[in-house]
């Protein structure tokens, strides 16, 4: 029971930590309109939508103005699907969450690599492009506001969540001192490398952040002497969202 217990109150505390995240992200994960499609009800504060839902939670959801159309497949004995509306009403919200598979093109504006041997901690701020593919979850919060003219609006607020694997392309500074002074060009260069990592992202609608631990593969005969051949490294992806 105390387990029971214990999971109901942390499951309340997400929620309730979800809800005040999308309400922090009112000014850049505001979208016009629900996207129709296949969503999961997390949350629904209104008693009346709570006994039209019972126990299913999947649903597709489309809005229509400023109501959301629920349909859900049948409960046995029944064969029809089940159909009903319900019209967001001011301090009252539902919570949903979409998922499905990401895809996007993000920079790495900086790597920390770990020290290794001598070499003490070291940033690296060099060009490097990524590309991520992972799942994605999308949260809407929807609720119903006044608005100047007396007449109440729907609002949605949204913000995704994900995790992934992403590859890509980037460049470092080739010198003795990460070569155990081995490199052929003793003044340095610009080397060529080859990354992989896996991320956490954050998406705002207007821009894409997140969490990245990688690795680097040198290219070249340096490769063999490079003292972060192959060695992890933390730092940040970041792209804007054009769609």
């Amino acid at each position: 029971m105390r387990n029971l217990d214990w999971r109901r109150k942390t499951w309340a505390g997400l929620l309730a930590g979800l809800n005040a995240l999308l309400a922090g992200c009112a000014a850049v994960g505001h979208v016009p309109s629900l996207e129709p499609g296949n969503y999961q009800v997390l949350q629904a504060t209104d008693p009346a939508l709570a006994a039209a839902l019972g126990p299913d939670r999947s649903f597709y959801v489309e809005q229509v103005q400023d109501s959301l159309q629920f349909l859900a497949p049948p409960r046995p004995p029944e064969t029809a699907p089940r159909r009903f509306s319900y019209p967001l009403r001011p301090g009252q919200h539902v919570l949903l969450v979409g998922r499905k598979f990401d895809l996007d093109v993000f920079t790495i504006p900086f790597k920390a690599r770990p020290p290794q041997g001598p070499v003490p901690v070291q940033l690296n701020t060099n060009f490097n492009a990524a590309l991520y593919f992972g799942r994605r979850l999308d949260f809407y919060h929807l609720n119903s506001a006044g608005q100047p003219n007396g007449q109440p609006a729907p609002q949605i607020r949204t913000v995704g969540l994900g995790y992934g694997l992403f590859t890509g392309l980037g460049s470092t500074a080739v010198t003795p001192d990460v070569t155990n002074q081995q490199t052929r060009i003793a003044s340095g260069y610009e080397g060529f490398v080859v990354h992989v990592g896996a991320a956490a992202i954050y998406d705002a609608r207007i821009f894409n952040l997140g969490l990245a631990v990688g690795a680097d593969q040198l290219l070249g005969p340096d490769g063999r002497h490079w003292i972060y051949q192959r060695k992890p490294w933390y730092g940040v992806l970041f792209g804007l969202d054009l769609n």
